[in-house]
């Protein structure tokens, strides 16, 4: 008997446009027929009022009790899971969180929701305290996750359950020695010339940002690419910033710099600035971090034009070489004909 499969989807909605900026509070959730819509904000308390996200800083072993309100903006009753999971950055840059079924370590695991599910009647709110408990042996630094309300429905057309999904971000920092770095790893240049000649060709500088560190940084960047001793400096347009790296993670950059040109030696240099963001907001700048590179950049086009006049030349030197022993050997041959034949004149006088 063949088994029917049921697969899971997460629609994420509004979570990741509004988890990127800090907070799930763009606009409300809802359901396929329309009748279902909920949000979710921040409550007010003595953490504040229109918080766009909840920030704690606590020390290990110590806790934070806090609370979300979530809101039925439609018709008919809503019930809701409610859960917690730990965040991390996409490949296109946005701040996710983990589906429920899968293991959170941090905040995901720290945050105890007041209960696991709510049930809300059209028109009302309900608020949901939870309780941030930082484990005695936790590792200094920064943690993001984020509490969810999840609606999960059955579309029998696809044979899926659709999870929708609006939770909050938390961002945490466990007090201790902070230690942000970024580190440029596996950096390399390539290059790309031009089938004119007299044209500039394209580099290519290849890196990876890793945060070894256990602080959230951002980073601004700037590039350069050169031939030797510095020669003919070549800037690459202005890089977008990557997107905030978690403790841990890693970010591949790729930086196009145009007007390089082909001095068969290439010498790629980057520099970092890596920034902090502390919990009230506040940036700063910490020391840049630099990495070099070389590369080849032969003109492979000048080389195949140098090569030819190189044989044009040669070949003329040795084409007028044979034409000059061709002419002597014309000549040696019509003055041994004139010997000859003088000889032969002589001897018919003579007789």
């Amino acid at each position: 008997m063949r088994r029917k499969t049921t697969l899971v989807r997460t629609a994420a909605l509004t979570l990741l446009a509004a988890f990127a900026a800090g907070g799930l509070t763009a606009g409300p959730a809802l359901a396929a027929d329309g009748e279902v819509a909920w949000t979710v904000r921040t409550a007010s308390n003595t953490y504040g009022a229109d918080r766009s996200s909840f920030s704690y800083a606590v020390n290990p072993g110590g806790l934070a009790k806090d609370a979300m309100v979530v809101a039925n903006r439609g018709t008919a009753p809503v019930k809701l899971a409610v859960y917690a999971a730990d965040g991390f950055t996409t490949d296109t840059g946005q701040l996710d969180l983990l589906p429920k079924n899968e293991k959170s370590v941090g905040i995901g695991a720290w945050l105890h929701a007041g209960r696991e599910s709510v049930t809300i009647q059209p028109g009302k709110t309900a608020e949901i305290p939870f309780t941030v408990t930082i484990p005695g042996n936790a590792t200094p630094g920064d943690y993001v996750g984020g509490i969810l309300t999840s609606l999960t429905q059955s579309d029998q057309a696809e044979g899926i359950n659709v999870d929708r999904r609006l939770g909050i971000r938390v961002k945490l920092r466990v007090s201790g020695e902070l230690k942000p770095i970024l580190a440029i790893e596996d950096f390399h240049v390539d290059y790309a010339g031009s089938i004119n000649p007299f044209a500039m060709g394209d580099a290519t500088v290849s890196y990876r940002i890793h945060n070894t560190g256990n602080a959230i940084l951002s980073a601004q960047q700037t590039m350069s690419v050169s031939g030797p001793f510095g020669w003919l400096p070549a800037e690459a347009d202005k890089i977008a910033a990557p997107p905030e790296l978690l403790p841990g993670e890693s970010r591949q950059v790729t930086v196009p710099v145009h007007g390089v040109a082909p001095l068969f030696t290439l010498a790629a240099a980057t520099t970092i600035l890596p920034q902090l963001t502390d919990i009230s907001g506040s940036t700063t700048s910490l020391d840049p971090v630099q990495a070099t590179a070389s590369g080849w950049a032969v003109p492979w086009t000048q080389s195949l034009l140098l090569v030819l006049l190189i044989a044009v030349i040669v070949g003329g030197i040795l084409l007028n070489r044979r034409k000059r022993a061709r002419r002597k050997l014309r000549e040696e041959a019509r003055v041994r004909d004139a010997v000859e034949q003088a000889l032969r004149d002589q001897k018919a006088q003579a007789h």
